[in-house]
């Protein structure tokens, strides 16, 4: 598949996905569109002006009505919500995981006013780090349902809320960072280290993101535009597992892959 046949395609499925409301009658891009562009900057993985500039050189023709960048992501920023259609559903078991995303580098840090970082000193993915922290609950299948992002100096107890919001629907698995002396939600189960390897299933998933999608460092440097980033990385993430139905061993795991949809 070229990828402009892939590109017809993605905006084919979103425009499919995407719950039908009338559009704005100024609107220049339709909202099918606008979440297209959101997904493909996500898979691009590269900064706003590299992504913008790629898109003018490359498929103006498919967006002959392309605003000027800034304008484009704010409204991207905007319509970050509308990822929320991709989400996967609650299934019996579920994984929940923390990720560390950099958006400073620690030696770089000291020259950065603080007013200007919007990221913190962390540990996370077992190394320290000046960013956010990203976390995801997925479903059996490997698909996110729901997801957060908090800054890398909380704990990962502050994404207790996630699990509790699917109590009666999914028992969740977790690490140890994930147990509180108190108020425990019923639904969480802490595993220690080589039990329920299903586990590593997010492993994977972290892994291709941050192969794919570079999702390790990040130039954001706007809380709303980082959160919009992340937005649209999930829904890429969950659309394009489901590409060709999802791939299951004799076993009945699922197999997660991204590579081949790299731009």
């Amino acid at each position: 598949m070229t990828q402009e046949h892939f590109i017809i395609e993605l905006f084919c499925r979103v425009d499919d996905m995407l719950p039908k409301t009338q559009e704005h009658f100024q609107a220049k891009l339709s909202r099918s569109e606008l979440v297209t562009l959101g997904l493909l900057f996500a898979l691009k993985g590269s900064s706003q002006h590299a992504f913008y500039r790629w898109l003018k050189q490359n498929w103006s023709n498919l967006f002959p009505a392309l605003p000027e960048r800034t304008r484009l992501f704010r409204r991207l920023k905007t319509h970050r919500k509308l990822t929320e259609a991709f989400l996967g559903e609650p299934t019996v078991f579920g994984v929940i995981d923390s990720y560390g995303v950099d958006l400073c580098h620690p030696i770089r840090q000291i020259h950065q006013p603080n007013r200007q970082r919007i990221g913190k000193k962390g540990f996370a993915s077992w190394r320290w780090i000046v960013g956010g922290k990203l976390c995801v609950l997925t479903n059996k299948f490997g698909l996110i349902t729901d997801w957060d992002v908090k800054t890398a100096n909380v704990s990962d107890t502050e994404f207790l809320p996630l699990v509790e919001a699917v109590c009666g629907k999914m028992i969740v698995l977790a690490d140890n960072g994930f147990r509180r002396r108190a108020n425990q939600p019923e639904n969480l189960k802490i595993c220690r280290r080589g039990e329920w390897n299903d586990r590593m299933l997010i492993e994977t998933l972290f892994s291709l993101l941050s192969q794919v999608c570079r999702l390790k460092h990040l130039r954001q440097r706007v809380w709303a535009y980082f959160q919009m980033r992340l937005a649209y990385t999930v829904a890429v993430f969950n659309l394009l597992q489901q590409w060709n139905g999802l791939n299951f061993d004799k076993d009945g795991i699922s197999h997660l892959s991204l590579a081949e949809f790299s731009l």
